[in-house]
């Protein structure tokens, strides 16, 4: 059995990573534990009005569907966070 940690690293890879990627963003991986995840969203999506919808009408329920209660925060803009990770 995987852990919440692993399955959340899954999710945002394999599904919230292509369609950012699919409409001109980068996404990146800031932190990821049990209870959640820190992403940052660049490229198209920097500064972009449309992350508050982006994350709550696809990331957190993609997230949420596996692990529930699972927290999500987005950051956006050109420089990337110390320790981000391309997803």
């Amino acid at each position: 059995m995987t852990s919440p940690r692993e399955q959340i690293l899954e999710i945002v890879k394999e599904l919230v990573a292509p369609l950012i990627r699919a409409d001109g963003g980068e996404i990146y991986v800031i932190s990821v534990d049990d209870a959640g995840v820190s992403l940052h969203v660049s490229g198209r999506y920097s500064g972009c009005p449309g992350n508050t919808l982006a994350r709550r009408r696809v990331i957190e329920p993609l997230i949420s569907k596996r692990v529930p209660g699972a927290r999500v925060s987005l950051s956006s803009g050109p420089l990337l966070p110390k320790g981000a990770e391309k997803a």
